[in-house]
């Protein structure tokens, strides 16, 4: 029973980028949209040896059963999404050394950067130790890779392998699925990308064939400079690289299905989300949210069992004030 989504960040003209994902997962989520202000106190949530900051920037981030960030976008217009990795391995965590849940790796990066290069630049020297738990109702530990991308197109994609942090950090590597590891999955493309994506594309849902397709279609689709088009054709590109809702593959029980989708349109800094529980497409307008220290407020979105209370065009005002869920840990 495996979370396998894809990301991709696409590069248009006139300085657009946008940063679109899947989330696949065989149960509820349990997912809601929260916004963060700045100057929220943080903690790693591992024990007395937690790291401790201040968010320096506020956001806008989709939850894991309110107990993760799994996805979002800051005021600065960097996006972090975590999806699967069945092969990641995290350093072994002594209690002593400075710790990070893995629940709140996401919005580490979203609370801190604003850029890619300033995020990579702090993570290469490892200033925690990422720890994993269970996944929630279920005798597994979470295993996630992390994709870091900005309002410039640069983008990273950090794993840790055998217990040792990878990062990949490349504007060119603008899609990520899950298994296998990404330099596997950067060879696998390379034999697609030798064939043509307009003769012949992998059509099943598994992983490796999903970075197939969207690395031929992101790169396929116009470069327009309007953004109502961009958006189009984003959001055609996440959906092509969906699973149906429902499937049963007993053979492939690893494939599950999309859930919800987001886009996340880093220039204009909107941020849409789609579930396929409900009939529409819906945004968080980062321009009109209060994110300042003193005024602002943490609040939340609740999209109901499944994610499939209904909603239309921007939704600002129908966020309600709330406390902060805290991130899973030790």
């Amino acid at each position: 029973m495996s979370q396998a989504c894809t990301r991709f960040v696409y590069l248009g003209t006139d300085n657009q980028v946008i940063t679109a994902r899947s989330m696949d997962w065989k149960t509820d989520t349990g997912t809601n949209l929260w916004i963060f202000p700045r100057g929220m106190q943080r903690t790693g949530e591992v024990g007395p040896n937690s790291i401790t900051w201040t968010s320096r920037y506020g956001s806008v981030i989709a939850s894991g059963y309110d107990i993760s960030t799994t996805d979002g976008m800051n005021e600065a217009g960097l996006v972090a999404n975590v999806l699967w990795l069945a092969e990641s391995t995290y350093p072994q965590y002594d209690g002593k050394s400075p710790g990070l849940s893995l629940a709140a790796w996401a919005q580490y990066a979203l609370d801190n950067f604003a850029t890619v290069q300033e995020a990579i630049a702090v993570l290469e020297r490892e200033p925690f130790t990422v720890v994993t738990n269970n996944v929630p109702g279920e005798e597994r530990l979470a295993t996630l890779h992390l994709s870091l991308s900005d309002s410039s197109g640069d983008s990273a994609i950090i794993e840790y392998i055998d217990g040792k942090q990878v990062i990949h950090h490349d504007w060119r590597y603008q899609v990520m699925t899950n298994s296998p590891t990404f330099d596997k999955q950067l060879a696998l493309n390379e034999y697609w990308k030798e064939i043509g994506g307009t003769v012949v594309l992998p059509g099943t849902n598994r992983a490796a064939d999903r970075f197939a397709r969207a690395s031929f279609y992101v790169n396929a689709i116009p470069k327009t400079s309007d953004p109502v088009e961009t958006l189009a054709s984003a959001f055609s590109v996440i959906r092509n690289v969906s699973v149906p809702f429902g499937i049963s593959t007993p053979d492939q029980p690893n494939i599950s299905s999309t859930r919800w989708r987001t886009v996340a349109d880093h220039k204009r800094k909107l941020y849409f989300f789609e579930s396929v529980s409900t009939p529409n497409t819906f945004w968080v307008d980062l321009n009109q949210i209060d994110f300042s220290q003193r005024t602002g407020t943490v609040r939340k979105l609740d999209l109901g069992p499944g994610q499939s209370h209904t909603f239309a065009g921007a939704v600002n005002t129908h966020f309600k004030a709330s406390a902060p869920f805290r991130f899973l840990g030790l």
